[in-house]
Order: C-alpha cells, then structure tokens, then sequence
C-alpha cells in the first residue's frame, strides 16, 4: 500500500464523518419542523436547543483554552529546564575546552 493511498483514505473517511455531522443537523432540524408541536412550543424548543449548543460551544472552547495554557506553560517550563541544562553543560565543559585550546 502506498503512502498516497493512505493519505487520500484519511481525506475521505474526513469528509465522511463531515457529511455525516451534516446530514445528523439536517435531520434533526428537518425533524423539529415536521414535529405536531405548535408554534410556540417550536420556537421554545428551537430557542432551547440554539441555547444549549451555545453552552456547547463556550464550554469547548473554554476546555481548548485551558489545554492550550497548560501546554504553552509546559514548553515554557522545559524551555527553562533545557537553558539550565546548557548553562550546566558549558560550565563543566569550558574548563575541558580550555585545556584542549592549550594543549
């Protein structure tokens, strides 16, 4: 198998799971109108359903935000770590590579 092969595969089970998330909304929605429900009770649940995917919405990306800190304060703590690690590294060996200069 290809490595093309594989990377048009993954394109197409994407826009699979894609229209498939699409056609979940349209039915859901298309169910909602067809419902016997009057009016009212439509546009309260419409309302209510618009609401709650907003709620949806804000508490994902309030998660992607938290993640999105976690992980910069953690590549700035290894960052950190690593410039320690350097400065250790040329402290110990300087007095080797004056020697060597000398020599």
């Amino acid at each position: 198998m290809r490595s093309g092969d594989y990377e048009s595969s993954a394109a197409t089970v994407g826009t699979a799971v894609t229209f498939l998330l699409i056609g979940l909304g349209a039915g859901a929605l298309l169910g909602l109108v067809l419902a016997p429900k009057t009016g009212k009770q439509f546009r309260r649940d419409l309302k209510r359903g618009y609401e709650d995917a907003k709620d949806a919405l804000q508490d994902w990306g309030e998660e992607a935000r938290d993640r999105v800190r976690e992980a910069k304060e953690r590549v700035r703590d290894v960052a950190e770590r690593g410039g320690d690690l350097v400065d250790n590294l040329r402290e110990k060996v300087e007095p080797m590579r004056r020697a060597v200069n000398r020599g």
